[in-house]
């Protein structure tokens, strides 16, 4: 047990009198608090020991450029910083909201009123916006600095909390100086004892010599926000009390030994520190994705990782290649070699969909084992998405994590491991780490998979912003399937790689399938191409008009693009289009032809509607157990098992168990299109855009079966595919296509009419796609301005297009109202930063909307009702790895259920479909979900269901919502009808 005036050392020891009775926390469960000065000396330990051993090297070199001294002043800088980061709290203001802590004040002579005597006025001097004023009166009343040149410093005291403050604030504080020091004979005192608080840190800090020195200093934006963020998570850690006790339960030590044995406790996994691999490249993809001996590395895997080595910096580097030719381990292999020549300290890979970040996620972590600089070290790795702790992969390396506590550093340490001892492999040691868990601090872990979303929320105006900025400053980012993304999302994609380009972040962007005019839009953006020099325009040409397929681009910040064309691997084939009129009974007679000698066919719906429809015909004609569905309308972990099972009997040779011999097949919706390495005999696609259709086509003759496909039927050796969800009229192309109401409500349609135009050649005339030759030809003719058809179709194409440009112009209005503003000039303070902000940014339904641009969404958990009222999990669910039931376990109402219980029912999350988007229907149907609103449910230790919306069904299966009647099964998941 410990006085504030026992073991005062390091800051405390500089300090006497009054200032020694100021105030920062308060436990009101143990009566615990702590003085100020003990939180600025463990806030900037703590920032000094983040720098040292957590910050890549790439952020701490970044800061230290803005600096004269370099990453020595940085280091200083950040430090001081985190140490008076709450100097605002050393003011009425604050320091009246505890009224013991206030009266032991008062009585050294630190007068204020109560807080109810000061009333509302209070909250306009919240004491980060106090701090930022405080620091800055005394760095121009003592060290001569102007406003603005101190401003760019302060405002990382004003944001610390997640918003930099104002112009209006600041103004608004400026006339109410009660607010920070209590008028009368008292006022004085607070001055003083402001002043020593920031004089003793000045010393202690060591900044005092080189306050002179960066008074001429212009901190660039990306700086002051990285400045930010550090403090905000030095004051975190400094502010858990299992870390940092509070008095007067922590017992005598000095600041060092407190801040050593924190840090102990804390366990953060240091920084990844890469090494530049000198192998060549097929040494390489040997060794780090186990390629066969023999096994050559594809000409494009190989030429992005030359074109890496030879940039003369990291920079944006864009693969366009072919589906299946190994983007993903270029990319990586690329990420290892920019993450080693910039310092950058980890690796986050943006995927379109948690189905895709899920897949993705155990190939980062198989990939990580795998590194040499990661060999008997530890790292941090996330899955970045609202339902990752419903993943296996991730929930496995989540268990066994301890609580964050600090070490009793009298106990025996633990003995140092050897080669000889068992239980132990001395290779790299992946962790989920518990501090790391959490939406604002996930992404800051080394490796991330997750959502796209994530990386958009780093150009949304948001609080604690600044620590998603840190996040990726930090890293090397791959974004995957770029093509996937439409308007409304580019607009923050474009802002977000401004951002990445002025901290010299590495990007790495993936496509199969993209327009050349978002090309160059990603290779504008990065480089900044607005405030580039001579030769930038003419570069940026050069991208927009480049041909060939597989296609590299690269640039480095601010730099002229470069571009590399690699040859083709030779792994593609011929295949002709043919078109199939709409009706399900000519599908049907089409299919059985086609399948007479057996074989398996996919055909893929634009809704989850056609799928269903489609299904129901099909089984009538093969039998319910030779058609598979497969759509997003399943509940999470039947989705799971769904893709698992298409993997398992549709994917390489190699590796898939059970393909069926006579006919099958599987309807789909668009979670055919990506990211599932399944091989089929036969295509059937409603028409799509044509970059959608291409990445159809990839499911399709994916693997060699045999020489010249020979262990395929006969029928089905040259591969083929039918475009129907279309009336053709029986006259392409005199006639206008008019493609079926739920395409068009999906995809619109002018995008469906270009890409009919871009596939009459081969449609018509009978000329087979060369995959992947004719690709970039295909994308680039469906998104060139020109417009591009018939002549006949030309009126129609026209108002299609119209109404298209007039979508996109509304898509880019409202995106830009929370988007992040361009990067300031240097010396800018941050001021305003996030200001009319859009607030919490998550991965949430709500959070998902302000990046993606679609209707409101109803996410809900399914149970079982039986027919007693007892609420179960389905019934139908497998046993989970370690043998236990899953199916039918009850869920008590007057109780918090079993973790197995609820996190089961957790895993059976739905997101029900469009008609329930629409407002007056969700309303309702909020409304007759929250009937079964269990309070049990909801307490602090329940937060695998707590805030849950939960949809019972009968034991048939089927509920009532909102006028519409819900059916569910683990084959065909939701059918909905109207009541």
């Amino acid at each position: 047990m410990r006085d504030v005036e026992e073991g005062r050392s390091g800051l405390g020891g500089r300090l006497d009198g009054p200032v020694l009775s100021v105030w920062a926390k308060y436990d009101r469960d143990s009566d615990g608090w702590l003085p100020l000065w003990q939180h600025l000396e463990d806030s900037a330990a703590v920032a000094g020991l983040l720098w040292d051993r957590w910050l890549p090297a790439s952020v701490r070199r970044l800061i230290g450029e803005a600096l004269p001294g370099g990453e020595t002043d940085g280091r200083r800088l950040a430090v001081w910083l985190a140490g008076v980061h709450d100097i605002g709290k050393a003011t009425p203001a604050f320091a009246c909201q505890v009224e013991q802590l206030a009266d032991r004040m008062r009585l050294q002579g630190l007068e204020m009123k109560s807080q109810s005597a000061l009333g509302a006025d209070r909250r306009l001097a919240p004491h980060g916006l106090a701090g930022q004023a405080l620091l800055g009166e005394w760095l121009e009343e003592t060290q001569d600095w102007g406003p603005r040149q101190s401003g760019q410093f302060t405002v990382v005291v004003g944001g610390h909390h997640g918003v930099p403050p104002q112009h209006g604030q600041i103004m608004d504080l400026d006339r109410r100086g009660h607010l920070l020091r209590t008028p009368g004979g008292s006022r004085g005192l607070w001055r003083r004892v402001q002043r020593e608080l920031l004089e003793a840190c000045a010393e202690e800090f060591e900044v005092r010599d080189r306050l002179e020195a960066w008074r001429s200093v212009r901190l660039s934006q990306p700086v002051q926000v990285l400045l930010t963020a550090l403090v905000i998570v030095a004051d975190w850690i400094a502010s858990n009390p299992e870390l940092f006790p509070y008095y007067p339960q922590d017992v005598p030590r000095t600041g060092a030994e407190r801040a050593v044995a924190a840090w102990q406790g804390l366990d953060l996994p240091e920084a990844w520190a890469p090494v530049e691999p000198e192998e060549d490249a097929e040494g390489l993809f040997m060794a780090r994705f186990g390629l066969p001996v023999g096994a050559k590395v594809r000409p494009v895997q190989e030429a992005a990782f030359e074109l890496a080595r030879s940039m003369p910096e990291p920079g944006l580097m864009i693969v366009e290649a072919p589906m299946g030719e190994g983007k993903t381990e270029a990319a990586l292999a690329v990420a290892e070699v920019f993450a080693a020549r910039s310092g950058a300290g980890g690796v986050f890979f943006a995927l379109p969909t948690m189905a895709t970040g899920n897949a993705m996620f155990p190939r980062l972590l198989e990939w990580l084992t795998r590194l040499p600089s990661l060999e008997a070290g530890r790292a941090s790795v996330m899955l970045a998405h609202s339902k990752a702790s419903l993943n296996e992969e991730f929930a496995g390396l989540m268990r066994g994590q301890r609580p964050v506590a600090a070490v009793d550093m009298d106990a025996a340490a633990p003995s140092a491991w050897r080669p000889s001892d068992g239980g132990r492999a001395a290779q790299a040691e992946l962790v989920a780490h518990t501090w790391l868990r959490g939406r604002k601090k996930a992404l800051l872990s080394s490796f991330v998979a997750g959502t796209i979303d994530q990386l958009l929320f780093t150009g949304l105006k948001s609080k604690h912003l600044a620590l998603r900025h840190l996040a990726a400053a930090g890293k090397v980012v791959v974004i995957d399937e770029a093509h996937a993304y439409d308007t409304y999302m580019s607009v923050y994609l474009d802002r977000v790689l401004q951002w990445l380009g002025e901290y010299r972040v590495p990007v790495v962007v993936l496509s199969a399938t993209l327009p050349a005019t978002r090309r160059e839009e990603l290779v504008a953006a990065y480089a900044d191409a607005d405030v580039q020099g001579p030769g930038v325009a003419e570069g940026l040409a050069a991208v927009g008009a480049a041909e060939g397929y597989s296609l590299l681009t690269a640039v480095a910040p601010g730099g002229t693009p470069v571009m590399r064309r690699p040859p083709s691997s030779g792994r593609g084939a011929p295949v002709r289009l043919e078109h199939l009129g709409d009706r399900l009974d000519a599908l049907a007679d089409r299919l059985e032809t086609e399948l007479q000698e057996g074989g398996c066919a996919l055909v893929v719906r634009n809704t989850v509607n056609r799928v269903l429809e489609t299904a129901r015909t099909l089984r009538e004609r093969f039998g319910d157990a030779n058609v598979t569905v497969a759509h997003s309308c399943f509940i999470d972990v039947d989705r799971a098992t769904k893709d698992a099972e298409l993997l398992r009997r549709f994917g390489p040779p190699a590796k898939a168990v059970g393909r069926p011999g006579g006919p099958h097949v599987v309807v789909a919706s668009q979670v055919a299109e990506q990211s599932l390495d399944v091989d089929f005999d036969l295509l059937v696609t409603d028409l799509c855009p044509v970059d959608l259709l291409l990445q159809r086509m990839g499911r399709l003759h994916r693997h060699q079966r045999g020489a010249g496909q020979g262990e395929r039927p006969a029928r089905l050796r040259q591969a083929r595919c039918l475009v129907t969800g279309v009336d053709w009229d029986a006259r392409v192309p005199v006639s206008v296509p008019v493609p079926v109401r739920g395409s068009v409500a999906v995809y619109g349609e002018h995008a469906l009419l270009r890409s009919a135009a871009a596939l009459l050649p081969h449609l018509v005339e009978g000329r087979p796609v060369r995959l992947p030759q004719d690709i970039s030809p295909l994308v680039q003719r469906a998104y060139a301005d020109e417009l591009d058809g018939p002549a006949e179709w030309a009126e129609v194409l026209a108002e299609a297009r119209q109404r298209h440009e007039r979508g996109r112009a509304d898509q880019v209005e409202r995106a830009t109202v929370f988007r992040l503003d361009e990067v300031g000039q240097a010396g800018r303070p941050l001021f305003g930063w996030v200001a009319a902000g859009a607030g919490d940014a998550d991965d949430t339904r709500t959070g998902r909307a302000q990046v993606r641009d679609g209707r409101d969404s109803l996410e809900v958990v399914v149970v079982w009702r039986r027919t007693d009222g007892v609420l179960t999990t389905v019934p139908w669910l497998s046993d989970d790895r370690q043998g236990r039931k899953l199916g039918g376990l009850e869920l008590p109402r007057d109780q918090v259920p079993g973790v197995l219980a609820a996190r089961t029912a957790a895993s059976c999350g739905l997101r029900l479909p469009i008609q329930f988007s629409y407002p007056e229907v969700m309303d309702r149907a909020i409304a007759e979900l929250e009937e079964l609103y269990v309070p049990a449910w909801q307490a602090n230790d329940s937060h695998w269901l707590a805030g849950q919306l939960i949809l019972p069904l009968d034991e048939d299966c089927q509920t009532s919502l909102a006028g519409f009647v819900l059916r569910y099964s683990s084959s065909d998941g939701l059918e909905v009808r109207r009541a």
